[in-house]
């Protein structure tokens, strides 16, 4: 509490110290004119005697003022007067350079949290997710392939993988969103578009390392 108390003090002297040198520039004072005495400084001021010591001895220490015991406070030099003001207002601005980058250091410094978060966020739900994104795959339907003269309604991939069939490449020439009674012939290669799994699945299905069972469902639910 005392240590709050002193800093309030510090800044309340110095910004007295501040106006005296002020006035005394601006010609209010005028060098050799008395200026009141501590306590009516203290009184002008609503400050406490203390205070209004602080400022007086910064202002005498500068040369700007004599405090002469009895007489009281005597304006010496406005020049004096300049250059402090001079002085305190390039501290000021660098203080206030310094407080305004404490600020977005700390501002910085919440972002950079805020980033890392959402970027570990992303990462963690991507790799969750690249499982089942929607992938192109070509699948080969091999010499021995059980799915050999049977249509895509039969086979019924989306059905039982829940891959479609895009395209059929058939003897370089490419069947475009094939209809469900396109046969399946060897060397076709069908462009799959699924998950991963889904297209594995397709694949197993044609090289018979998956067990078929012929699809007797309408072929709206079939390809």
């Amino acid at each position: 509490m005392q240590e709050s108390q002193s800093q309030v003090h510090l800044a309340r002297y110095i910004t007295i110290a501040v106006d005296i040198a002020t006035r005394i520039v601006r010609g209010e004072y005028r060098i050799g004119q008395k200026v009141f005495g501590r306590s009516t400084l203290a009184g002008k001021y609503n400050v406490s005697p203390e205070t209004i010591r602080r400022a007086l001895t910064l202002l005498q220490e500068r040369e700007i003022v004599d405090v002469m015991p009895g007489i009281g406070v005597v304006v010496k030099s406005d020049r004096a007067a300049r250059e402090y003001l001079a002085d305190y207002n390039q501290k000021k601005v660098l203080l206030e350079i310094q407080e305004r980058l404490e600020v977005l250091l700390k501002d910085r410094e919440k972002l950079n949290l805020e980033i890392d978060r959402l970027t570990n966020q992303l990462l963690d739900y991507t790799f969750k997710m690249a499982g089942r994104l929607q992938k192109l795959e070509e699948v080969s339907v091999p010499a021995d392939s059980p799915l050999l003269g049977t249509s895509l309604s039969e086979a019924g991939f989306r059905a039982r993988t829940g891959a479609t069939v895009l395209s059929i490449y058939r003897n370089g020439h490419e069947i475009v969103s094939p209809e469900a009674n396109t046969t399946l012939k060897t060397g076709d290669v069908l462009l799959v578009v699924g998950t991963r799994e889904s297209a594995e699945m397709v694949r197993q299905m044609i090289m018979g390392e998956m067990v078929y069972f012929k699809n007797t469902e309408s072929k709206e639910n079939n390809q």
